[in-house]
């Protein structure tokens, strides 16, 4: 197929991208970086530089690709996201959710797509039940006013998507990304953030994460290019609270054990969303995503996926520094 990328550089890109050229399909990958046009080219992919608030050039470069199938998995996150400025820190990300969906979405049509398939989030619904979330609940709508607008872009990402006349709109509510490239990568954000034990448990320590590796969701991602369209949650099979997964984390890291901090001083070091996803929270749950798409994820624990991504980073570093070594002398 003729398969149209929008975001294809990003964690879940270089695991998605290689995949759908060795599978045959016929690739066009839009980056907003010259310095990445040899990287898509190497995955078997055409480039084509685009920003996606372009319209006139973006509906060119659709129309030129003539795609059946459109993949947005387009954000702009900060390296580190401070969840008292959650709102600054997402501001980007919103626009290209709502906005650059939009713009995506009519350049699609005009090239003919008949499929449009968007990254979404499994972490923002409505924490009114105890069981993990499924597909048809409600996300957050009624959310604390300093993250609202970050539900409601989501929201308005899938509502695009899926209610756009002539084409199939397919949302993949991800989990929280870990493995190369993502916060919890051996060089990443959160994790020097635990490193250095500035990641506290707040409250009860209730609030509920479900994971997924960039490798199992992008082969999720493929297994939607031919499925029934709709929602589904990417997650692995067991979600967990913050107050067994982090201190588990931690030890893998060999890392000091997580502080404990009340509530009401863990919104003064957290904000109110820091808080919310710390205490209330909720997981998800991936049965639709294996009944319908057949999807098995690699890792089905975060407990298993966790270790592997961090022994194979520990074995490239290894790696590097020989060669390092041997280079210097």
């Amino acid at each position: 197929m003729k398969i149209f990328i929008a975001g294809a550089t990003g964690a879940i890109g270089r695991y998605l991208l290689p995949r759908l050229t060795e599978a045959g399909h016929e690739v066009t990958a839009m980056t907003r970086s010259q310095n990445r046009m040899e990287q898509i080219r190497q995955a078997g992919a055409k480039p084509v530089v685009c920003d996606v608030f372009d319209r006139d050039h973006l509906k060119q470069a659709m129309v030129t690709a003539q795609p059946e199938i459109v993949i947005h998995q387009l954000t702009n996150l900060p390296q580190q996201i401070d969840p008292r400025r959650v709102e600054q820190a997402l501001a980007q990300t919103n626009r290209l959710r709502t906005e650059g969906t939009e713009i995506l979405m009519e350049a699609a049509k005009a090239a003919g797509t008949r499929r449009f398939i968007a990254q979404s989030v499994a972490f923002y619904y409505a924490p009114t039940g105890s069981l993990p979330a499924t597909e048809d609940e409600q996300l957050y709508k009624n959310a604390p006013a300093d993250f609202a607008n970050i539900v409601h872009a989501v929201d308005q990402l899938e509502h695009t998507v899926l209610n756009t006349p002539g084409i199939d709109g397919t949302i993949l509510r991800y989990g929280y990304f870990y493995g190369p490239g993502t916060a919890y990568a051996e060089d990443g954000s959160f994790t020097q953030e635990v490193r250095r034990r500035r990641m506290p448990i707040i409250g009860n320590g209730n609030g509920v994460f479900s994971f997924v590796h960039v490798e199992d969701a992008a082969i999720a991602t493929i297994l939607a290019l031919n499925n029934k369209p709709g929602i589904y949650n990417i997650v692995d099979d067991e979600p967990a609270p913050i107050r067994e997964w982090l201190p588990s984390y931690a030890d893998m890291l060999n890392a000091p054990r997580p502080m404990r901090l009340p509530k009401l001083i863990g919104r003064l070091a957290a904000g109110r969303f820091g808080v919310y996803f710390m205490t209330e929270q909720r997981g998800a749950s991936n049965k639709k995503a294996k009944e319908v798409l057949g999807w098995r994820p690699r890792y089905p624990s975060w407990r298993d996926g966790f270790r592997a991504a961090l022994d194979t980073s520990t074995h490239r570093s290894s790696a590097n520094n020989v060669s390092a070594i041997g280079v210097s002398s």
